[in-house]
């Protein structure tokens, strides 16, 4: 899929990247409610800091009353600008703001954030909102005329992000830069940290599997359970009895297992075989699949890499 097609099927309030691999990746945007509430917080930030500052001055008797407002305009100026530019090349495209409500700047081309789109995004943000709001409070007497041109050039910048797919703001677009709403990080459970003492298994009972057979059991257990009592928590049980007796015929293990016990049986094999395979590798040994001890196979002989269950029963049967 071409990138503006796969933009194009995007839904709406998502952008796409579309790397060298051509999958599509579909990152949701940075809704302009949620930015706002970001340079809320950071405009409050940058704001208490240079108020401390005049505090500092105006309790020292360095500035008179009378100055203190375009002082306070100066010095908000001078902490605000280096704020945001430092803050989003050291958080990689976060401020403070956005660290707390979950956004980050991106390039709009999917590669790295550039120093240069940084600078450029946020010195636009003084043209766009902040020097206009700033003039209006040093220039001492300002007429009607520039106050109301200053308002409808701040009142036009605002709306930008409102006339565009994808919610850029005039910094962003010539930066070439999209905020977007960093997605959640969902671990799924550790395998590995299930309770498996009742199952021990010997060196050499582990020596039979590679790491192919090791991924294809992380599948066949974390497939869904199914309900309880329904056909497809049967076939499941059936699947795991299956895999159970395949392993215990293979590795040479007589104990019996209870129907019951199928599941820790296997969450205990594959703890044990994912360190064995770990210790392995450790001392230089990589083990791909079962056959690891035999002449390697044929370019292409594990290329599908995944299995499902009746896949691996099948494999078992041969030798």
């Amino acid at each position: 899929m071409s990138g503006v097609a796969a933009a194009a099927a995007a839904p709406r309030g998502t952008y796409t990247l579309v790397p060298p691999e051509g999958v599509p990746i579909h990152l949701a945007l940075a809704p302009v409610g949620l930015r706002f509430a970001a340079q809320t917080v950071d405009f409050l930030l940058t704001g208490l800091a240079a108020g401390s500052l005049v505090v500092i001055l105006a309790v020292s008797e360095i500035v008179t009353f009378e100055l203190l407002g375009a002082v306070f305009a100066l010095l908000f100026l001078f902490v605000r600008a280096p704020y945001y530019v430092l803050t989003e090349l050291f958080w990689v495209g976060r401020t403070a703001g956005k660290r707390w409500l979950g956004l980050r700047v991106i390039a709009a081309d999917g590669r790295a954030l550039t120093p240069t789109a940084t600078v450029l995004r946020n010195f636009m943000k003084e043209a766009e909102v902040f020097l206009p709001a700033t003039a209006l409070l040093i220039i001492q007497g300002v007429s009607l005329v520039p106050g109301i041109a200053a308002l409808l050039w701040t009142a036009l910048v605002l709306i930008i992000p409102f006339c565009n797919r994808r919610r850029q703001r005039l910094g962003d677009l010539i930066a070439g830069t999209v905020v977007v709403t960093e997605p959640e990080t969902r671990l799924l459970p550790e395998l590995t940290a299930s309770g498996t003492a009742d199952f021990v298994f010997a060196s050499h009972q582990l020596d039979h599997y590679g790491a192919f057979e090791l991924q294809t059991l992380e599948q066949i257990l974390r497939a869904p359970e199914g309900v309880e009592g329904t056909a497809e928590a049967t076939r499941r049980q059936e699947t795991l009895e299956a895999v159970v007796a395949q392993i215990q015929a293979r590795i040479g293990h007589t104990d019996p297992v209870e129907p019951s016990e199928c599941r820790r049986f296997l969450e205990a094999f594959y703890a044990a075989q994912r360190a064995h395979l770990e210790a392995r590798q450790l001392m230089g040994e990589r083990r791909a699949d079962k056959h690891h001890s035999k002449p390697e196979a044929p370019a292409g002989h594990h290329a599908k890499g995944s299995q499902n269950p009746a896949e691996f029963q099948q494999q078992e049967s041969k030798p």
